[in-house]
Protein backbone atom coordinates (compact mmCIF):
# COMPACT_ATOMS: atom_id res chain seq x y z
CA UNK A 1 0.00 0.00 0.00
CA UNK A 2 2.93 2.52 0.53
CA UNK A 3 3.28 4.08 -2.91
CA UNK A 4 6.91 4.34 -2.66
CA UNK A 5 9.53 2.45 -3.99
CA UNK A 6 11.55 0.09 -1.54
CA UNK A 7 14.80 1.18 -2.30
CA UNK A 8 13.82 5.40 -0.57
CA UNK A 9 13.30 5.09 2.80
CA UNK A 10 10.39 7.29 4.57
CA UNK A 11 11.54 11.30 5.28
CA UNK A 12 12.29 11.67 8.81
CA UNK A 13 10.96 14.40 10.90
CA UNK A 14 14.00 16.25 10.47
CA UNK A 15 13.52 16.14 6.72
CA UNK A 16 10.08 17.34 6.97
CA UNK A 17 10.99 20.28 9.06
CA UNK A 18 13.48 21.25 6.79
CA UNK A 19 11.25 21.40 3.81
CA UNK A 20 8.48 23.00 5.54
CA UNK A 21 10.91 25.54 6.68
CA UNK A 22 11.95 25.64 2.96
CA UNK A 23 8.54 26.49 1.91
CA UNK A 24 7.87 28.85 4.24
CA UNK A 25 10.71 30.63 3.23
CA UNK A 26 9.35 30.40 -0.20
CA UNK A 27 6.00 31.57 0.97
CA UNK A 28 7.30 34.48 2.39
CA UNK A 29 9.18 35.59 -0.32
CA UNK A 30 6.33 35.35 -2.75
CA UNK A 31 4.09 36.80 -0.30
CA UNK A 32 6.73 39.90 -0.13
CA UNK A 33 7.02 39.66 -3.76
CA UNK A 34 3.43 40.02 -4.78
CA UNK A 35 3.73 43.64 -2.30
CA UNK A 36 6.35 45.02 -4.39
CA UNK A 37 4.18 44.51 -7.25
CA UNK A 38 1.42 45.67 -6.10
CA UNK A 39 3.28 48.77 -4.41
CA UNK A 40 4.49 49.58 -7.95
CA UNK A 41 1.34 49.06 -9.60
CA UNK A 42 0.03 51.55 -7.43
CA UNK A 43 3.29 54.21 -8.14
CA UNK A 44 2.19 53.42 -11.98
CA UNK A 45 -1.18 54.38 -11.74
CA UNK A 46 -0.31 57.36 -9.57
CA UNK A 47 2.19 58.27 -11.73
CA UNK A 48 -0.65 57.81 -14.58
CA UNK A 49 -2.56 59.72 -12.99
CA UNK A 50 0.17 62.52 -12.84
CA UNK A 51 0.76 62.32 -16.32
CA UNK A 52 -2.70 62.91 -16.69
CA UNK A 53 -3.36 65.87 -15.19
CA UNK A 54 0.16 67.46 -16.52
CA UNK A 55 -1.50 66.56 -20.29
CA UNK A 56 -4.50 68.64 -19.02
CA UNK A 57 -2.59 71.66 -17.81
CA UNK A 58 -0.59 71.43 -21.07
CA UNK A 59 -3.91 71.40 -23.01
CA UNK A 60 -5.01 74.48 -20.80
CA UNK A 61 -1.46 76.74 -20.88
CA UNK A 62 -2.02 75.84 -25.12
CA UNK A 63 -5.44 77.10 -25.55
CA UNK A 64 -4.64 80.26 -23.07
CA UNK A 65 -1.46 80.96 -24.87
CA UNK A 66 -3.32 80.81 -28.44
CA UNK A 67 -5.70 83.32 -26.83
CA UNK A 68 -2.67 85.16 -26.07
CA UNK A 69 -1.24 85.51 -29.33
CA UNK A 70 -4.82 86.11 -30.84
CA UNK A 71 -5.06 89.49 -28.57
CA UNK A 72 -1.33 90.50 -28.80
CA UNK A 73 -1.94 90.39 -32.70
CA UNK A 74 -5.04 92.28 -31.98
CA UNK A 75 -3.50 94.95 -30.02
CA UNK A 76 -0.34 95.38 -32.74
CA UNK A 77 -2.70 95.98 -35.27
CA UNK A 78 -4.74 98.60 -33.22
CA UNK A 79 -1.68 99.96 -32.12
CA UNK A 80 -0.35 100.50 -35.90
CA UNK A 81 -3.74 101.89 -36.80
CA UNK A 82 -3.54 104.17 -34.17
CA UNK A 83 0.11 105.22 -34.89
CA UNK A 84 -0.97 106.14 -38.28
CA UNK A 85 -3.63 107.95 -37.38
CA UNK A 86 -1.57 110.17 -34.98
CA UNK A 87 0.81 110.62 -37.76
CA UNK A 88 -1.95 111.58 -40.43
CA UNK A 89 -3.42 114.24 -37.55
CA UNK A 90 -0.21 115.65 -36.64
CA UNK A 91 0.39 115.95 -40.54
CA UNK A 92 -2.61 117.94 -40.56
CA UNK A 93 -1.83 119.91 -37.27
CA UNK A 94 1.59 120.91 -39.27
CA UNK A 95 0.08 121.73 -42.30
CA UNK A 96 -2.54 123.96 -40.19
CA UNK A 97 0.30 125.41 -38.35
CA UNK A 98 2.63 126.54 -41.30
CA UNK A 99 -0.49 128.46 -43.07
CA UNK A 100 -0.98 130.33 -39.81
CA UNK A 101 2.80 131.26 -39.55
CA UNK A 102 3.01 132.57 -43.06
CA UNK A 103 0.08 134.63 -41.78
CA UNK A 104 2.10 135.91 -38.97
CA UNK A 105 0.99 133.87 -36.38
CA UNK A 106 3.92 133.98 -33.13
CA UNK A 107 1.78 130.86 -31.19
CA UNK A 108 1.28 129.12 -34.18
CA UNK A 109 4.82 129.55 -35.41
CA UNK A 110 6.23 128.28 -31.75
CA UNK A 111 4.04 124.82 -32.20
CA UNK A 112 5.04 124.37 -35.32
CA UNK A 113 8.55 124.61 -34.66
CA UNK A 114 7.78 122.22 -31.38
CA UNK A 115 5.62 119.67 -33.58
CA UNK A 116 8.86 119.58 -36.32
CA UNK A 117 11.42 118.89 -33.23
CA UNK A 118 9.15 116.56 -32.14
CA UNK A 119 9.57 117.87 -28.71
CA UNK A 120 6.89 119.76 -26.04
CA UNK A 121 5.74 123.27 -27.22
CA UNK A 122 7.41 126.05 -24.79
CA UNK A 123 4.34 127.95 -23.04
CA UNK A 124 6.72 130.36 -21.87
CA UNK A 125 5.55 132.72 -24.10
CA UNK A 126 1.93 131.86 -23.38
CA UNK A 127 2.65 133.38 -19.66
CA UNK A 128 4.04 136.50 -21.44
CA UNK A 129 0.43 137.64 -22.33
Amino acid sequence: MNDRPANHPEPSFADIDAATRRLMAALDALERAVERRREADRDEDELATRIQALGVDRSRLADELDVSLVKSRKLERVNREIAEKLDAAIGTIREVLKGRTENGDDHADGLAQALMEGGAVDNAEDDKE
